[in-house]
């Protein structure tokens, strides 16, 4: 077998020129194979997309130069939450199922690396014949038991001349990148879903907070002006008491309903961290603190770092090999095969006896000539899908490029809404204290007492969503840049799998796949 194989190079050699001949008689050879461009397959993405990208984002106005220095969720400095994304990434169901189908993704490059490799084969039989010889009489006589044992290997491989197979592995490689993209991308979202619903679950907490206080206020209110008009004070009418009441019953069913809201925020936390969902986890008492402001000059080479773009690359690097494997399909293919079988009456001699082995070697060369077309039409469908999947780059790179704007524009809508609001809700609780005053004195109705009080729990009620605004914000740009504000200088185009590290909490692993 060995000289079998030392055989192979000059074989190899000999038949390159009888390839260029068929290629020659079959008019195949022309222009088949492209040269595939840049190694990085995230620049050749971006180049053949075409998309022009700023340097910076638009919405990015002029902003300190301070720079974050820790990961994104450290940005947030609260250890609950850190520790929520930790337990949700070990236990919940979909990260799981979606690590098993990249651990199996990676199998599949074992699958698309053997055509590469000879392909043996053994064999073994037993057989067994009787013959029996008629008596001189007519009659059959005793039956003579023979036994045949054979035994038999047998090597074929094919030898990648065009690099056809080579390519078909390295689409296979690609396959897996974007599973593992895909990957680090769901630890990602579901990271962030579970930093937007803990940030929920805090703002339900404290909206249902806000509605016991306001209840409790409005029923100290309705007995007051229920008390003044029963003792026959005329600064309290019946229409005073009946809006008293309906306050009440208002801030009541509010109250419920808030306290729904909480339960369902509890719920959704937990299915996200993979517990039974039995409203028995507790948020915070206050929302996680934002830093001031995002750093100036972002980078747009951040989106690097998306999961969806690595994704979308990886796939375009996959459809150009398999482009390449359909069009080498049109060259001929060299085939070499060698075999030994051995057959004798004893099976010790079949097993032991290697004078009895007859063996064979076989080359050959095939070049396709006619097959309905369906090879070139495998290559014209090869061409067509590269193409759609350098304009689906071109559509997730536009998207991402959206994404962050947004996000960026957000930032700054909603950071000047708080500082009004601020403002309107400074005013409506000194409305509100004025107002329990003049009441007291006798100066205003009831009425007044209870708009003020409408007006105050109106503004904080707004303070608490809109705060809540700003973080889910903050969460999106976090997700929509692929991490924190730091340039990911030294992430790699392909990654290994790695399920273990916090994807989140530290720089100190970034570029590795515990970088989601």
């Amino acid at each position: 077998m060995v000289r079998i194989l030392n055989q192979v190079t000059g074989l190899r050699l000999n038949l390159l020129s009888s390839a260029a001949v068929l290629l020659l008689i079959s008019g195949g050879g022309c222009g088949l194979v492209r040269q595939q461009g840049t190694d990085d397959p995230m620049a050749r993405a971006a180049d053949l997309a075409g998309v022009d990208a700023p340097g910076e984002w638009n919405m990015l106005g002029s902003h300190s130069d301070s720079e974050v220095n820790a990961g994104w969720l450290e940005d947030f400095n609260d250890p609950q939450l850190s520790s929520l994304v930790m337990e949700g990434l070990r236990n919940n169901p979909g990260i799981q199922a979606t690590a098993a189908r990249l651990r199996a993704a990676r199998e599949s490059i074992i699958v698309a690396r053997s055509p590469q490799l000879p392909v043996i084969g053994g064999s073994i039989s037993a057989s067994e014949s009787a013959n029996a010889f008629r008596e001189p009489g007519g009659g059959l006589g005793d039956f003579d038991f023979s036994d045949s044992y054979s035994a038999g290997l047998n090597i074929s491989w094919e030898v990648d001349l065009w690099g056809r197979l080579e390519n078909l592995e390295l689409a296979a490689i690609q396959d897996y990148q974007a599973t593992a993209a895909g990957y680090r991308g769901a630890r990602l979202s579901l990271a962030a879903a579970i930093a937007a619903a803990y940030c929920n679950l805090v703002t339900a907490g404290q909206q249902v907070e806000l509605a016991r206080q306001t209840r409790d206020s409005f029923e100290r209110n309705f007995r007051i002006t229920e008390r003044n008009y029963k003792a026959g004070d005329t600064s309290a009418s019946p229409l005073d008491v009946q809006f008293g009441r309906n306050n009440v019953a208002s801030a009541e069913r509010t109250l419920i309903n808030r306290q729904l809201a909480e339960n369902e925020a509890r719920r959704t936390l937990e299915i996200l961290l993979g517990r039974y969902p039995g409203t028995l986890i507790e948020g915070g008492m206050e929302l996680p603190p934002l830093l001031d402001e995002v750093p100036a000059g972002l980078p747009s080479g951040l989106l690097i770092r998306r999961p969806d773009i690595a994704v979308a690359a990886a796939r375009l690097e996959s459809a150009t090999q398999r482009r390449l494997a359909a069009r080498k399909n049109l060259l001929p293919s060299l085939n070499l095969s060698a075999g030994g079988s051995s057959r004798s009456s004893e099976l010790a001699q079949v097993l032991s006896d290697p004078q009895s082995i007859a063996a064979s070697v076989a080359a050959s060369l095939s070049q396709p000539v006619f097959r309905g077309g369906a090879l070139r039409a495998q290559v014209r469908q090869s061409v067509a899908q590269e193409d759609a999947n350098v304009q689906d780059f071109a559509a997730v790179l536009l998207n991402a490029f959206r994404e962050v704007e947004s996000a960026l524009d957000r930032e700054e809508s909603l950071a000047a809404q708080e500082r009004y609001l601020e403002t309107e809700l400074t005013q409506a609780e000194l409305a509100e204290e004025q107002s329990s005053r003049d009441y007291s004195e006798g100066i205003v109705g009831i009425l007044s007492v209870l708009e003020a009080q409408r007006r105050a729990f109106n503004a904080r009620n707004a303070m608490i969503s809109l705060r809540n605004s700003r973080i889910q914000n903050r969460i999106d740009l976090y997700l929509s840049l692929g991490g924190d504000f730091q340039s990911p200088v030294d992430t790699p185009a392909q990654e290994p799998l790695d399920d273990g590290g916090s994807p989140f909490l530290s720089r100190a692993g970034q570029g590795s796949t515990a970088q989601p």
